[in-house]
C-alpha cells in the first residue's frame, strides 16, 4: 500500500521549539530532482524493546522522528518515502503527525510497506518515487542523528557529475582478516588471523548513500537475479552499483551518524543528544 501526504516544508517556529537548538534552513539549491528513501522497516529485536527500531525512544523522541527532521534541514529532497514494517499503523501515524509540523512548499511524504529484507524495502520504495526524479539517497533511519551537512555533500557529487555516491569516515581500529581454526589448533581458538588490512584504505560506510536514479534501479532488477547466498553478501546499495561496475564515490560522513542498532548505541545516542555539542547540528 502507498500512501501519500501533501507537499510540505518544516515549520522553523516548531524545529526550535522540538530542539531548543538554533538551525539555520538551508538556501533553497539548484540541486537536480531528488528523492530520499527512509528505510524504516527494522524489526529492531538486538534493541530488546519489542517494537519495530523505528518507534523506539530516542531523547524524547522516536529514532524515525530525528530521521525524518535530519532529512528536511537538509533541505535536498522533493520527495522523502519512507518504507515501514508491513501492516505497521503506529509509524503511519507517526509520520502523519510529523506533517502537522509541516508547512506547504517542502517534501512530499509517501509511505510503503516495507519488505522481508532491506533490499526488499528499497526496491518497494523506488516504484513509489515521483516521474522526473533524477537521484535518490537511500538513508537508514536508525541513523537518526545524521548531520544535514552530510545528505548535502552526497546530493552535492551527484549534482557534479557522480552516479553513486556514499558518506564514509576512516577506519580507526586496526582490522585484520580470520579463518576459523581447524585441526589440533582448533582447541586453542576458534580463529586464526590470515592479515591485516592496510587501514589508510579502509573507510567506514555510512547513510545516505546517493545515486542516480537509473542506475538504483538497475542494479536491484539485477540483485533480483541473485540466489540466497549472492544476496545474503550484499550488505548495501552501493555494493549492488559497484557489481554493475559502476564507480562509486566516498565524500565526508560524520561520527554522529552511527547506526543504532545495540543497547549500547542507544546510549551513545542519548549522549549525543544531551552532551555539550548538542545534537546533529554541531558539525557533519
Amino acid at each position: 500500500m502507498v500512501r501519500k501526504r501533501r507537499r510540505v516544508s518544516f515549520c522553523h517556529k516548531s524545529l526550535l521549539m522540538a530542539r531548543s537548538t538554533l538551525v539555520t534552513m538551508s538556501i533553497p539549491s539548484k540541486r537536480a530532482v531528488t528523492a530520499v528513501i527512509v528505510v524504516a522497516a527494522g524489526s529492531g529485536e538486538r534493541l530488546g524493546y519489542g517494537m519495530p527500531k523505528a518507534q523506539v525512544p530516542l531523547g524524547g523522541e522516536t529514532i524515525l522522528m530525528h530521521a525524518l527532521r535530519g532529512v528536511v534541514a537538509s533541505d535536498v529532497a522533493r520527495q522523502i518515502c519512507v518504507a515501514v514494517p508491513r501492516g505497521d499503523t503506529t509509524l503511519r501515524e507517526l509520520i502523519a503527525d510529523f506533517t502537522v509540523d509541516l508547512v506547504d512548499g517542502g517534501p512530499e511524504v509517501t509511505v510503503v510497506d516495507g519488505g522481508s529484507s532491506r533490499a526488499d524495502s528499497v526496491r518497494a520504495a523506488l516504484a513509489a518515487l515521483e516521474d522526473g526524479t533524477e537521484f535518490v539517497l537511500v538513508h537508514d533511519a536508525a541513523r537518526a542523528l545524521t548531520p544535514e551537512r552530510v545528505f548535502q555533500r552526497v546530493a552535492d557529487a551527484l549534482s557534479s557529475g557522480a552516479k553513486a555516491v556514499i558518506p564514509a569516515m576512516p577506519v580507526v581500529d586496526t582490522i585484520k582478516t580470520v579463518a576459523e581454526t581447524d585441526g589440533p589448533d582448533a582447541s586453542i581458538a576458534p580463529e586464526v588471523v590470515t592479515g591485516t588490512a592496510p587501514r589508510e584504505q579502509l573507510r567506514a560506510v555510512q547513510t545516505p548513500q546517493g545515486f542516480e536514479l537509473a542506475t538504483l534501479r538497475r542494479a536491484h532488477q539485477a540483485a533480483g537475479l541473485f540466489d540466497d547466498k549472492q544476496a545474503a553478501a550484499v550488505t548495501d546499495d552501493a555494493m549492488l552499483v559497484e557489481l554493475l561496475g559502476v564507480p562509486v564515490h566516498a565524500v565526508r560522513g560524520a561520527s554522529q551518524s552511527l547506526k543504532i542498532t545495540t543497547p549500547l548505541d542507544l546510549i551513545i545516542a542519548e549522549g549525543l543528544l544531551e552532551g555539550p555539542l548538542g545534537i546533529r547540528w554541531v558539525e557533519g
